[in-house]
């Protein structure tokens, strides 16, 4: 096992009575999802998948609907049985696991945020952030410290008492959120949770998502369809296709760097300038001088073309203990802002 927090390696899933059946011969001729279906009559959900989280990223997996993205994190709590393959989690082997041990996973290691919260409306916010550590068998004072902690750091502090109907729609997401964290998982699963939500909410949440993870160091898989949410929000970025990883990257590989026409339809009308930096854009000194106008070698598109508001002139990438090591020209920063 690898230092990698989450790990799948070499998974499939299959839909079908005949799945066995269509397994071995998508191996043996390399099947696409539509001849599976017709063949067999089976659905192909996760193709060949590979992919490793480290400790206290951010993992986003996208797609369109019905790629396979919440097939494929409903495998790491093991909510779905694979048909062939590898998962490990923390160290442990999650596909060869006993009920008792699952259990113990999905209560103490693993906390998931749907997109629906299901809140239990005749209970309170506190019981139902609460309830994971309910199952667990916490003692009732203990569920509420902790209930009290987690609705503060989603700035729900003195709602303990309320109903989820007293709340708006960003306000449930919270408690959803609030749930997964009170029982301190050490891992995150969370299935497109703010894409029910109004813009602004939606970013208002993101932000403070990233703040919690930065501050509580957890290791989170987090799908979406949506490109800008996963370059937002991601430290790399997995793209599915008919159940198949398509490509893994950082935001600024995956947009700079399309593997193939589907990833690069995805990413024609994200915008660089946040994205795309200095290091990546440079060219050799070969000789010249430095100019005066200095920024440092992750300095983003954004500053790097604040500096030819001025004038055209290059400016020069600095490393981090000094030397110079590049040069931007106007023209490059430029194609790099149109892609």
């Amino acid at each position: 096992m690898s230092e990698a927090q989450i790990e799948c390696r070499d998974l499939w899933k299959i839909y079908g009575r005949r799945a066995d059946e269509a397994m071995k011969a998508v191996l043996a001729e390399g099947l696409s999802k539509e001849e599976v279906r017709d063949r067999y009559d089976c659905v192909l959900g996760v193709r060949d998948a590979s992919f490793s989280v480290r400790k206290g990223e951010i993992f986003c997996i996208m797609g369109l609907s019905g790629s396979g993205k919440s097939t494929l994190v409903r495998h790491v709590n093991r909510l779905i049985e694979p048909t062939s393959g590898e998962i490990h989690v923390a160290g442990q082997r999650v596909d060869t696991m006993n009920e008792g041990e699952l259990r113990q996973l999905r209560a103490e290691t693993i906390g998931m945020v749907f997109q629906h919260m299901a809140l239990w409306p005749h209970r309170t916010l506190g019981d139902n952030v609460g309830f994971g550590l309910e199952v667990r068998g916490v003692a009732p004072e203990k569920r509420r410290e902790a209930s009290v902690k987690a609705l503060e750091a989603m700035d729900l502090g003195g709602w303990i008492d309320h109903y989820p109907d007293q709340l708006s729609g960003g306000m449930q997401q919270r408690v959803g959120l609030a749930r997964a964290l009170a029982a301190d998982p050490e891992i995150l699963l969370m299935d497109e949770p703010f894409s029910a939500l109004d813009p602004l909410i939606r970013r208002q949440l993101q932000d403070q998502f990233l703040d919690l993870s930065a501050h509580m160091d957890k290791t989170t898989l987090f799908i979406t369809h949506d490109l800008d949410e996963a370059i937002r929000m991601g430290d790399h970025i997995a793209i599915m296709n008919d159940g198949e990883i398509v490509q893994i990257g950082t935001p600024e590989e995956i947009v700079t760097n399309p593997k193939d026409d589907y990833v690069a339809e995805f990413v024609k009308g994200i915008s660089r300038v946040g994205l795309v930096r200095a290091e990546t854009i440079m060219d050799k000194l070969d000789g010249r001088d430095p100019t005066a106008k200095q920024v440092g070698l992750n300095a983003e598109l954004g500053e790097i073309i604040e500096h030819f508001m001025e004038d055209q002139s290059p400016v020069t990438v600095m490393s981090p203990d000094g030397p110079a090591v590049g040069q931007i020209t106007i023209k490059s920063a430029l194609q790099a802002l149109r892609g």
